[in-house]
């Protein structure tokens, strides 16, 4: 579908609409200055704020039961930690690097603030990773888990389906093919990363591992957030440039939403399949699919997987164990993990 370039936002520019009514999510005339004042998107405040709250460190959490625990893992225990570990690594690295493409296009001030916080946080979770493998393994594994995609091929399909949608971005910048960068950002928040904190979640239901489950908390929270954004960003697109998001294009997202739900039940079949103590290939998959339908519906797209229109009970624990505040550290006398617990954004599993 061919489409008119994007414009890409100047560093300043002194003719810009400074009325917000004005203001576009792209191809807005920008000034390209921020004001915390006037906002056009009321949601950007609370969401800013939020982030704000969510600061954190990797270091903050102790590892120490972990550095037991981690040699000591049952085989398909420590085989998944592994691969999901290093697909981890990969999806916040990626993000890092994509987000400040797609904030070239934002023409909306308020929301490239929101962008550049995401992006500090993507960061902050790529340096949470390396802490969790040079705290808990040799040096020699912590490389081999660093690049399984290499000599995985389920793992490369992995990385290949959100980083070839990236790169057609870097290469075609229309508007169509940022809704599709925005789109798939929102697989990947809401969708990619699910099993993975799932199967973080389960070795603290089996009292193992409970550091590498907080680091998980932490970034699972800050995960709802991005989500969040993601999904208003959609949404007023969706108000703002109707054109994008015809019938046919919307049969266009709502497959990719469904390409990544498969992806990652085949992911969480292959790595944690029936052999991990308190999951099976039948709850990763009815959870999934219940989170691909609960995706579409909140960007207003059909529901995929007739059937799954409620959370699993199987799964019920998995939104307790996700609760960042649960379990406190032992960071300056064990400080709450949450600088503000009023007004917590969640994800409404």
């Amino acid at each position: 579908m061919k489409k008119d370039l994007l414009i890409r936002r100047p560093m300043f520019n002194p003719n810009g609409d400074v009325e917000v009514g004005k203001r576009k999510m792209i191809n807005g005339n920008t000034t390209n200055l921020n004001d915390f004042n006037n906002m056009k998107y009321p949601w950007v405040k609370d969401w800013y704020r939020q982030a704000m709250n969510n600061f954190w460190v990797p270091e903050e959490i102790n590892l120490g039961q972990d550095v037991k625990d981690y040699p000591n893992l049952p085989a398909p225990e420590r085989r998944a930690y592994d691969k999901i570990l290093s697909f981890l690594i990969f999806l916040d690295s990626v993000q890092t690097a994509n987000l400040p493409n797609v904030s070239a296009y934002i023409t909306a001030n308020e929301v490239n603030l929101c962008l550049n916080i995401q992006t500090f946080q993507e960061a902050v979770h790529s340096q949470s990773y390396s802490y969790m493998l040079d705290t808990i393994c040799q040096p020699h594994e912590r490389d081999e888990i660093l690049f399984q995609w290499k000599d995985d091929k389920h793992l490369l399909k992995r990385n290949e389906f959100i980083g070839g949608l990236y790169n057609e971005f870097v290469e075609c910048t229309d508007p169509y093919a940022l809704a599709k960068t925005c789109v798939a950002n929102y697989i990947l928040e809401g969708v990619y990363f699910y099993s993975g904190f799932m199967f973080f979640y389960n070795l603290a239901r089996n009292n193992l591992m409970p550091g590498s489950a907080q680091e998980i908390r932490y970034i699972n929270r800050d995960e709802n957030t991005h989500l969040w954004l993601f999904r208003n960003i959609l949404l007023e697109l969706q108000k703002e440039e109707p054109q994008l998001f015809t019938p046919e294009l919307n049969a266009i997202y709502r497959e990719m939403i469904k390409e990544g739900a498969e992806q990652e039940i085949a992911w969480g079949q292959y790595v944690i399949g029936d052999n991990v103590q308190g999951l099976t290939k039948q709850m990763i998959t009815d959870y999934i699919q219940y989170l691909g339908n609960l995706r579409c519906r909140q960007i207003h797209l059909d529901p995929i997987y007739e059937g799954h229109e409620e959370e699993p009970e199987s799964m019920g624990w998995v939104s307790q164990y996700a609760d960042a505040n649960m379990i406190k550290t032992d960071f300056f006398e064990a400080r709450s993990t949450a600088y503000a617990k009023a007004g917590a954004i969640e994800d409404d599993l």
